[in-house]
């Protein structure tokens, strides 16, 4: 949101209280330094009168990490923040004297200069990070007829559009010479945020706008550090793009609050980060396997259901999920929880044989309940459902016919949607699809009182909880997993997400792609989407290219809206794509599923942008169509016809995975040509790779068989570690030429150089 009309004017009907003196500066305790700064420099007693204030405190819930909150009027409900899950008392040793004041934590320090003009900046390891100088925090007082940004954001089709608010506090930090920013959720567009206008609101607009999915007021900076602003509302990014040689942030209302974040790498930030706001759970084994779907509006029955699921295994594709999407339920019902009897005569016995094959079930689900659906009137009763400020029950017809909205404020209401989903889940239910979350309306109130703009995007994360919640008291921890469309802040601790509904084009692909790399950096370590695309039907050709990209990385999902997505519905080459694809993720799945157990420890994602895992490289900084998947497989999907792909490999030696051929590259870009059973595949120098023999199942026991395979680069004490499912772990370490084991390994293992 602009405030100016370039760099001296305001906007009509803008009126801004700038932070203009740091007038008196003192310890507020022992952790804690406030700031009261005055909106007009004070020369005399007089000036004192009629001279609004803003209040800044500092703090500090973690070392590295300094809180700033704003405040105008103080005297008002404070805007409902995220819960910060690792947050402490007693960081930060406050410092003040004639000069100014001081709060430091760790490795970070946060000082204001006392008096006039108003300056915070922020100090890690010898080097300034950022700073806020003069007119950088304000609170802007907006007359009705003020010109902002004209057309309010978020899904107008849904209702979900915010309004206009009468205050907003803002905060702009620098922005350095050749300093990038990335983050700010799982947004579509180029994946350096620079020069863009960001809104933090939820939205259920595809994978080819500006709205997104999953929304999270993070961003980082290749400077070192990240900035969480801790609102769960509308929170409107200006990356650059209002005042070029600053970061902007404003929400509506009397104050703000954001903390920065210093981590000395973008992966130091990142593990600062989630410790603060939470880490991702362990994932089981069995859901890293391919999860075939029914789609969405394909006809099917069980009799469909089984055909796909046995021509799979007669073809040698492995299937480790087979997932049931939204017509599991009778039309006009949804969510009723109950099996469409016409299609699903006998779901526990269907269920049961599915179990059989080795399968694990996914159903879809929503948060909303259909007015058709008997439980629309049980809920409606007992208040379980989102009321309007008269007290009826919020409906519209979108989507469901006479819809409401589930409660999750109310502790009884989510206990009772949790108990139709523990029904399911005794049936022989293994996980859920929690689609849509994302339209969410404002007109309305809350069971406990919550704002309905702080609501909009927070909604998402409590149905989310309360869904997963079920999963980890029925089938235990380590073994509870989601596939979510919707997040926010904290959505992390949740996995895993899915990106949503792309289109069957190469553009999509590669804007799911950007998707990905922007949720990774935004805080988020397991992500999937929708192989072949969502919406129409894909030709054989972008089939394939998507199913090698699909299947290179954490979980990988065959779902499509009208068209179903089993592999030779396209044509046979696709079966053999799909087969040498699935059985190399397979292969991987020792190497993946530790990845997967350290980002659960770390907060690193297992799927990583080139500029987070070569933060040095200049050359990697702005790459969008390539990644690393763990520390040494470097991935790049193919978006084109042709096959032609331009790949980046920077400084070191990479061996091309098909080949085994070794490239000494000094930082440089490499054009290939790749048939549809290859991509461009490239192992980091010095990797110590587990690969796997069982072929057939992402849940085996990894060490039965399993090779070592040394590459280029390693030294002695170079290693990997291994976990297999059941919890035994080893570590493998080279050392004189050999590969020694400590641990849980046995004897079957071997070892090989490549």
């Amino acid at each position: 949101m602009k405030f100016t009309d370039g760099f001296w004017q305001i906007r009509p009907g803008i009126e801004p209280l700038y932070a203009r003196e740091a007038y008196d500066i003192q310890a507020d305790g022992e952790h804690r330094l406030q700031v009261f700064a005055t909106t007009g420099v004070i020369a005399k007693r007089g000036d004192t009168l009629n001279r609004p204030l803003l209040t800044v405190t500092l703090s500090s819930p973690l070392p590295d990490v300094i809180g700033v909150r704003i405040e105008h009027h103080s005297g008002g409900p404070r805007p409902q923040g995220f819960d910060l899950v690792g947050a402490e008392d007693g960081h930060g040793v406050v410092v003040v004297d004639e000069t100014g004041g001081s709060l430091t934590s760790g490795r970070v320090s946060a000082r204001v200069a006392q008096g006039a003009p108003f300056g915070l900046s922020f100090e890690a390891e010898g080097r300034t990070i950022a700073t806020a100088g003069d007119k950088s925090i304000a609170n802007m007082r907006v007359r009705p007829d003020a010109q902002l940004d004209g057309v309010p954001v978020g899904n107008a089709r849904g209702g979900t559009a915010r309004a206009a608010a009468s205050a907003y506090t803002l905060q702009q930090l620098s922005l350095g010479v050749g300093e990038l920013v990335y983050g700010l959720g799982e947004r579509f567009g180029p994946l350096v945020k620079n020069g863009q206008t960001v809104d933090i609101w939820n939205a259920d607009g595809g994978t080819s706008s500006e709205q997104a999915y999953k929304n999270v007021p993070f961003h980082l900076t290749n400077r070192g550090y990240g900035v969480l602003v801790n609102d769960t509302g509308h929170v409107s990014y200006e990356v650059g793009s209002e005042a070029v040689e600053r970061v902007q942030f404003s929400v509506a209302g009397e104050s703000l609050e954001y903390f920065v974040i210093y981590g000395g790498t973008p992966a130091g930030v990142l593990e600062r980060y989630t410790e603060l706001v939470g880490r991702p759970a362990r994932v089981p084994a069995w859901s890293y396997g391919l999860w075939l779907s029914t789609s969405f509006t394909t006809d099917y029955d069980e009799a469909t259901v089984t055909r796909f699921v046995d021509e799979m295994a007669a073809r040698e594709l492995p299937v480790s999920v087979f997932h049931f999407d939204c017509f599991w339920m009778r039309e006009f019902n949804w969510c009723d929880f109950e099996w469409d009897p016409r299609t699903f005569p006998d779901p526990d016995g269907m269920l049961a044989r599915l179990h059989e094959k080795g399968l694990r079930v996914c159903v879809w689900l929503n948060p909303y309940i259909g007015q058709r659906s008997k439980l629309f009137a049980e809920a409606a009763e007992r208040g379980y459902l989102v009321k309007r400020p008269d007290g009826s029950v919020w409906q519209w017809d979108l989507w469901q016919a006479g819809m409401g909205l589930v409660d999750f404020t109310n502790p009884d209401a989510t206990r009772w949607y949790q108990d139709h989903l523990r029904r399911l889940v005794a049936q022989g239910v293994d996980c859920f699809k929690t689609d849509f979350g994302e339209r969410i309306p404002l007109e309305v109130e809350y069971f406990d009182g919550s704002a309905p703009d702080r609501m909009h995007n927070r909604y998402t994360q409590l149905y989310n909880e309360a869904v997963f919640e079920v999963l980890e008291q029925e089938r235990g921890e380590g073994e509870a997993v989601l596939f979510a469309r919707s997040a926010t802040t904290g959505g992390q601790r949740l996995p895993v997400h899915w990106g949503g509904d792309s289109t069957s084009t190469y553009e999509s692909m590669a804007e799911t792609l950007r998707g990905g790399l922007s949720l990774a950096l935004s805080g988020f370590s397991f992500w999937s989407h929708d192989i072949g695309g969502f919406e129409g039907t894909p030709d054989a050709g972008v089939f394939k290219r998507w199913v090698a990209f699909g299947l290179l990385g954490t979980h990988s999902r065959f779902h499509g809206s009208g068209s179903y997505r089993v592999p030779w519905a396209f044509d046979e080459e696709a079966v053999e794509v799909t087969r040498v694809f699935t059985k190399l993720k397979l292969s991987l799945m020792p190497y993946l599923y530790q990845q997967g157990l350290d980002a659960s420890a770390t907060g690193i994602p297992v799927m990583r942008p080139m500029a987070l895992e070569f933060p040095d490289d200049p050359g990697a900084a702005y790459l969008d169509r390539q990644y690393l998947l763990g520390p040494s497989l470097l991935v790049a999907p193919v978006f084109s016809e042709s096959g032609e792909v331009d790949v980046y490999l920077p400084s070191g030696r990479w061996t091309n995975w098909w080949t085994g051929d070794v490239v000494d590259s000094q930082g440089t870009w490499r054009r290939e040509r790749h048939g549809f059973d290859t991509v461009p595949l490239y192992v980091r120098e010095g990797a110590v790779l587990p690969i796997g023999a069982d072929e057939t199942r992402p849940d085996s026991d990894y060490f039965e068989r399993l090779t070592i395979r040394v590459y280029p680069g390693a030294t002695d004490a170079s290693g990997a570690t291994v976990t297999a499912p059941d919890g035994r772990s080893a570590r493998f370490t080279v050392s004189g030429g050999t590969v020694s084991a400590d641990g849980d390994a046995g004897d079957s293992w071997g070892f090989e150089f490549a």
